[in-house]
């Protein structure tokens, strides 16, 4: 038995932190995702292998498969070992048939970006391994760690789509946002892989009226998935990161990183690291690997 899944990246293009309240985001799947193979052993063994986007080994382990689901290989919380397995039992939770034959299993997944890019290393990863047990991917990531689940609904959509999620319950719509400026935009990496939870726990201990919010951020995402030129677009945009800024009492990535930039900078995701969204033309790319940023990506290019 050989059997092969696959899962989109993700970027979140508005609705950052207000959408764990409910707001509605705006996000897009990536040109770039990871790839989960499987195959029978007679080892009873798993036997896994991480790939990165250079195929190189970055993680690997051999353990019994009985030894992971009745928790006795307990690695630090920290490690890849304790999220791998994790998830596994999750998964196994869900559907008692996971993972209860007599065979081994050799796994390998490999992964179409740079592990410090903040594309879904995990969401790719958990949304494969729901595929290959056959469960709901929404439930098992929720069941194991949090968060608000648009990666997930990118992983299992090729097209932008509104995300929003009340009480656990998500809503996904395939959005036509595809906008006639799109040789505009660019995604910068800022060369710092943000830690989400970190964020988001700053995020909860921020005291302000999250129901206004909430409603503020739903307004400004489907104003801007209706943008028909770069004015309006950029304006919104400003608008988005101007409120997030003052909720989360900070700093625009524009007022600490590039303040003589003159078009419009959007933070995507948790605030601090990974990718930003930059409005420009050919001059661009330029201007930030002049700044020491080298890894800027068209639009055209990293969206599906």
């Amino acid at each position: 038995m050989t059997k092969e899944f696959y899962s989109n990246g993700k970027l979140l293009l508005t609705g950052e932190y207000a959408i764990l309240d409910g707001a509605l985001g705006l996000a897009v799947p990536t040109t770039y995702g990871q790839t989960l193979k499987i195959s029978s052993t007679s080892s009873k063994d798993l036997s896994w292998k991480s790939f990165d986007n250079e195929g190189e080994i970055w993680f690997k382990t051999s353990v019994a498969i009985s030894e992971i689901l009745q928790e006795k290989a307990q690695p630090a919380e920290e490690a890849v070992d304790h999220v791998l397995f994790k998830l596994l039992r999750e998964a196994k939770k869900l559907n008692p048939s996971f993972l209860s034959g007599d065979e081994g299993v050799k796994v390998e997944t490999k992964l179409d970006f740079p592990r410090d890019w903040g594309l879904g290393s995990s969401s790719t990863l958990i949304n494969n391994i729901a595929q290959w047990a056959e469960v709901d991917a929404f439930q098992l990531l929720w069941n194991a760690f949090s968060g608000s689940g648009y990666d997930i609904a990118c992983a299992q959509n090729n097209t932008p789509i509104f995300y929003q999620v009340r009480e656990k319950v998500p809503t996904v719509k395939p959005v036509d946002f595809n906008p006639k400026f799109t040789e505009h935009l660019f995604f910068i990496h800022l060369d710092k892989k943000q830690n989400s939870r970190e964020g988001i726990a700053k995020y909860r201990k921020m005291e302000f009226d999250s129901e206004r919010l909430t409603e503020s951020i739903t307004r400004l995402t489907e104003e801007i998935s209706n943008s028909e030129d770069l004015q309006t677009f950029q304006s919104l945009m400003e608008r988005h990161e101007a409120l997030l800024a003052q909720i989360l009492q900070t700093k625009t990535v524009k007022q600490q990183l590039f303040p003589d930039y003159k078009g419009t900078l959007k933070s995507l995701g948790a605030w601090g690291g990974d990718f930003i969204l930059a409005t420009g033309n050919k001059d661009t790319p330029e201007y930030f690997t002049k700044k020491g940023y080298n890894t800027i990506i068209p639009y055209s290019k990293m969206v599906l």
